[in-house]
């Protein structure tokens, strides 16, 4: 399957965390499972049930979306499992998630940069051995001019303010540059 392109959203597993800051990557994905044109299969356990995957196939090259279920800090189990598992270059990973460092609902596109402290991020790395994947990075404000501890900030909820806008800003802005790398890497082919 090295002909793929693989997406992951971070979060954490569970009702708990589900519309906290930390799972912004979850989030994505799901809107994009709902929204693409071209529909998704659905979400379905791995093999070594340490992620849900969806994918679009049918087509060259196939896209996959994974959701791990290590939860946060040992995302990068079940990322490096599936790459290992289908031979897929590092190029075709994109990670989805949230970002500190950012302004609320900012989004950037990266590759090849350090962890910046995000441990979902950082136990990506470690366990593909390198930085040399792409990434979507979602503003999610930060926490220190509230003099909230980081960890304990992502995994607050958002305002009512802020709900609205990543539901009707942030989610579409970041579908639309997903679909549109999706596009582009279909053409690249």
């Amino acid at each position: 399957m090295t002909d793929a392109l693989l997406i992951v959203g971070l979060g954490n597993p569970g009702r708990k965390y589900e519309h906290t800051r930390h799972n912004i990557g979850f989030r994505v994905l799901d809107a994009l499972h709902r929204e693409s044109p071209a529909p998704f299969g659905t979400w379905k356990p791995d093999p070594n049930d340490v992620s849900r995957v969806a994918s679009r196939e049918g087509g060259t090259p196939v896209v996959v979306l994974l959701k791990p279920t290590t939860y946060m800090n040992n995302s990068g189990d079940a990322v490096a499992r599936f790459i290992s598992y289908y031979k897929l270059p590092f190029d075709r990973l994109w990670v989805v998630h949230d970002d500190l460092d950012l302004p609320f609902g900012e989004l950037r596109i990266a590759t090849g940069r350090g962890d910046a402290g995000h441990q979902g991020v950082a136990s990506i790395i470690r366990q593909l051995g390198t930085k040399e994947f792409n990434r979507l990075r979602i503003g999610i404000g930060s926490n220190k001019s509230l003099g909230i501890p980081a960890e304990d900030y992502v995994l607050q909820g958002f305002s009512k303010e802020e709900e609205r806008a990543i539901t009707q800003q942030i989610i579409p802005d970041a579908l639309e540059l997903l679909q549109k790398l999706e596009t582009d890497f279909l053409k690249s082919e």
